[in-house]
C-alpha cells in the first residue's frame, strides 16, 4: 500500500514520498508528514542479526513506498559504504552505566552523515521518477554539522548545486574549516553576521518567495532542502534507533521486548523525533529523554507546555544545539493535536508573530513519553572530564550534554532501564572544548596540537576528515548580512 505525505499546515497538498523529498518544504511553509506511521513488519528477533544496511532497508521501504526495492537498495548501498570508517556504520560503545550509539563514523564525523550520505541518492532517484529536468539547488542553513555533511554529499553531483549558510561566529573552528575548504564548483558556503535561527528563517523565506521561484524556473532550476525539515533526512534517522535496539539485544544488554530508553542531545528536534517515530513503529523504546544546552527552549516547553523563543541566544560549546526555533517540533505538534493542520498552522503563526505558543492540556498529556532537561556549560565540561577519568572514553560536548541529562533523569526518577545515549559528533570536531574540559591547561595549545594530544589520550586514530583540513586552502570567503542572503543566492545562480 502506498504511503502519502501531507503538510502540517494544510490538508490541500497530498504527495508521494519522492515528491516530498524533492520539494523539501511544503508550498504553504509546512513540513511533510506521513499520513500514518507504518509498523515494522519483521519480528524483533530478526533485528538482532541484521546489518545496518538491512535494517535501513526495512525502515525505508515502509516510508518510501513509491521507490522500488532495487532503487532503495542502490541508495542504501551507495550511502553506507567505505565512506564510514567502521563496518558497523553505527557501533554501540558501553561506557559507565550507558551504551553510546556512535553516529560519527561517516565522512564528516557527525551524525548528519547518517542521513546526508543517502539524501543525494534519494533525491536524484526522486527527480528521475518525477521526470524533473531542472537543476536541483540545495539551500540549507546549518548550526555546524548539517552544512559540511550536505556539502560532502552533494559536491560534484551532476544536476545539483548546494548553498550553505552558517553563523559566522557560531560554529567551532574545525566545523568552519571543514565547510570553507569544501571543493566543488557546484558548492557555495556563506557565513552570516547573525545566529542559526536567523539563517534558518532566511532560508525558509527564500523557499516561500514566489518571485524567486519564478526566476529560478525560468533559469531551469528549483530549490530543495537538506535540512531535517526534509522527510528524506528524517526517515533515514529512524533506522539507527531500530538498529540500536537489535544490537542491544544481540549484545545481551536487553532481552527481546524489554524497553530501552534513549537520550538525545537536541536542537532542531529532528533526531529525537526520529526516535519518537521508531517507537510509534513498534520498537520498545521507553522514555525519550530530550537533552538541551543553555538554550533550553525545549526543556521549558516540556516542563510548561509553552514554547517561547523570546530569550537571549547563548553561544555554547555545543553549537549544533544553539537553536531557539526547533523546526521539527512542528511535526510532533501536528501529531499530538490530532493531525489538525489548521491548529498546527495557528501555533506556527503565533510563533512567527509573537515568538511563542502554548499547547492545550490534552496535548500535554500526550507528551508523557518525553522527559526534558538541560546541562549548563560547567556541567557539560564536567561530564566530559568525569567520563574520561572514570572510563577512558572521550565524548564531544553535545554527547556530554546528553550524558549529563541522563544522570539528572536517573536522579529525578530512579529509573534504571537500559539506556542508549546518542553520540552525535566525534570529539575531534570540538577538540578545544573537549581538551580544556579534561585539563584547562590545554587551552594554550594550537588547534591541531590538540588534535594530536586527543589522539594520544583517547587511543582513537585521528579521523580522515580532520587530517584532510590540516593544510587545505580556504575556498569559500563570502560573508553577508542576514538581509543580503537572497542577493547572494541570486548572484551564485546567475539570476
Amino acid at each position: 500500500m502506498e504511503l502519502f505525505y501531507r503538510s502540517t499546515r494544510s490538508d490541500k497538498e497530498r504527495v508521494t514520498a519522492s515528491q516530498a523529498i524533492l520539494q523539501g518544504l511544503a508550498a504553504d511553509g509546512g513540513l511533510f508528514v506521513p499520513e500514518e506511521i507504518p509498523k515494522l513488519e519483521l519480528p524483533m528477533v530478526q533485528l538482532k542479526g541484521m546489518s545496518y544496511q538491512e535494517t535501513a532497508y526495512e525502515v525505508m521501504r515502509l516510508f518510501f513506498t513509491d521507490f522500488t526495492g532495487e532503487e532503495l537498495v542502490h541508495c542504501i548501498e551507495s550511502a553506507y559504504d567505505s565512506k564510514f570508517d567502521t563496518e558497523a556504520i553505527a557501533p554501540l560503545r558501553k561506557a559507565g552505566d550507558a551504551c553510546y550509539l556512535e553516529l560519527f563514523h561517516g565522512a564528516t564525523i557527525a551524525f548528519k552523515d547518517m542521513a546526508l550520505s543517502i539524501l543525494p541518492y534519494l533525491m536524484l532517484t526522486a527527480a528521475r521518477k518525477n521526470h524533473v529536468t531542472n537543476e536541483i539547488v540545495i539551500l540549507t542553513a546549518t548550526s555546524g554539522d548539517t552544512g559540511k555533511a550536505a556539502l560532502a554529499g552533494f559536491a560534484k553531483v551532476e544536476g545539483t548545486k548546494i548553498i550553505v549558510f552558517y553563523p559566522k561566529d557560531g560554529v567551532s573552528p574545525i566545523q568552519e574549516k571543514q565547510m570553507v575548504t569544501q571543493e566543488g564548483d557546484n558548492t557555495l558556503v556563506v557565513g552570516i553576521h547573525g545566529n542559526f535561527d536567523q539563517a534558518q528563517t532566511g532560508v525558509k523565506q527564500m523557499f516561500s518567495d514566489q518571485e524567486l521561484a519564478a526566476q529560478m524556473q525560468a533559469r531551469g532550476c528549483q530549490f530543495s532542502s537538506a535540512n531535517s525539515i526534509n522527510i528524506g533526512r528524517l526517515v533515514p534517522q529512524i533506522a539507527y534507533y531500530v538498529y540500536a535496539y537489535g544490537k542491544m539485544c544481540a549484545a545481551g544488554e536487553l532481552e527481546l521486548g524489554d524497553p530501552m530508553n534513549v537520550v538525545v542531545p537536541t536542537g532542531n528536534f529532528g533526531n529525537i523525533l526520529a526516535a519518537y517515530y521508531a517507537k510509534a513503529m513498534g520498537v520498545p523504546i521507553g522514555k525519550l529523554i530530550c537533552a538541551s544546552n543553555e538554550n533550553k527552549v525545549l526543556y521549558d516547553f516540556f516542563r510548561s507546555g509553552s514554547y517561547d523563543r523570546n530569550r537571549e541566544f547563548i553561544l555554547t560549546s555545543s553549537p549544533s544545539m544553539d537553536i531557539l526555533i526547533s523546526s521539527n517540533l512542528e511535526r510532533l505538534i501536528y501529531q499530538i493535536d490530532g493531525r489538525d493542520a489548521e491548529v498546527t498552522r495557528a501555533f506556527m503563526e503565533s510563533l512567527s508573530v509573537n515568538g511563542s505558543y502554548t499547547i492545550t492540556d490534552g496535548m500535554r498529556d500526550q507528551l508523557a513519553d518525553f522527559y526534558g532537561n538541560y546541562a549548563s556549560e560547567a556541567e557539560t565540561a564536567a561530564a566530559i572530564k568525569n567520563l574520561y577519568e572514570q572510563t577512558g572514553y572521550v565524548i564531544d560536548p553535545h554527547t556530554a550534554v546528553a550524558s549529563c541529562v541522563y544522570e539528572k533523569y536517573r536522579k529525578d526518577t530512579g529509573d534504571d532501564t537500559k539506556t542508549v545515549i546518542v553520540s552525535t559528533a566525534s570529539p575531534y570536531k570540538f577538540t578545544r572544548s573537549v581538551m580544556t574540559a579534561i585539563d584547562p591547561a590545554y587551552d594554550a595549545r594550537e588547534d591541531f596540537e590538540l588534535v594530536d594530544e586527543l589522539c594520544r589520550l583517547s587511543g582513537v586514530p585521528v579521523p580522515r576528515a580532520i587530517e584532510e583540513i590540516r593544510t587545505a586552502p580556504v575556498r569559500h570567503k563570502t560573508v553577508c548580512e542576514v538581509e543580503e542572503m537572497p542577493g547572494v543566492v541570486r548572484n551564485f545562480l546567475g539570476l
